[in-house]
C-alpha cells in the first residue's frame, strides 16, 4: 500500500527476465482500464516511467483523492518469441490523501499605528457646534418660520 500526501508517488514493478535486449511493453492498469502505455496518461494525472535493472518505476503526479484504487503492473515481452507476461500481479493500493491547506501564520503587526493614533487624539483641538434645540410652534403662522432661529412669543411684547 502506498499513501500519497503531496499528489505524487513512485510505483515500482519488478520482473525476473532481462528486458534490455528485448522488445517489451510495461502497462499500469486500474480497474481493468489501461492507464499508461508509452508513458502517456489519459486520466487527469501525469505519468512517467524509468527502466531499471530489475524494475520498471512509474512516477505518478497530480493525483486526486478520487483516484485512490488498486493499481496493477503488467510487463509483457513482445520479441523475441515466446510471448511472456506477468499476469499474476496482486496489485498495489495507492491511497491519495487530501491536501489540507492551512492559512499562513500572520506576523504580529507593529504597534506604531496605534501610538500614532493616540498621539493624534491627544493633540487635536476639541470643537463643538451649538445647535438650537428650541421646539417649533405648533399650528400655521403668517410669518415664515426659520428653523434655526429661536421661537418668540409675540404676545409678550404687546402693551
Amino acid at each position: 500500500m502506498l499513501v500519497v500526501y503531496n499528489n505524487a508517488v513512485n510505483l515500482s514493478c519488478k520482473y525476473t527476465y532481462n528486458l534490455f535486449s528485448k522488445e517489451f511493453r510495461a502497462s499500469l492498469t486500474r480497474e481493468q482500464i489501461v492507464l499508461w502505455k508509452s508513458f502517456r496518461s489519459k486520466t487527469g494525472f501525469h505519468c512517467d516511467g524509468k527502466l531499471g535493472n530489475e524494475t520498471v518505476t512509474f512516477y505518478l503526479w497530480n493525483l486526486f483523492v478520487n483516484q485512490t484504487d488498486i493499481y496493477f503492473c503488467k510487463i509483457e515481452v513482445m520479441y523475441p518469441p515466446p510471448y511472456i507476461d506477468n499476469e499474476k500481479s496482486n496489485g498495489t493500493i495507492i491511497h491519495v490523501k487530501e491536501n489540507h491547506h492551512c492559512p499562513a501564520h500572520r506576523t504580529p503587526e507593529s504597534s506604531k499605528p496605534f501610538w500614532a493614533l493616540m498621539k493624534s487624539k491627544r493633540n487635536r483641538v476639541l470643537q463643538s457646534d451649538y445647535l438650537n434645540m428650541t421646539p417649533r410652534r405648533l399650528g400655521p403662522t403668517r410669518r415664515h418660520y426659520h428653523p434655526y432661529a429661536p421661537s418668540r412669543d409675540f404676545a409678550a411684547y404687546r402693551s
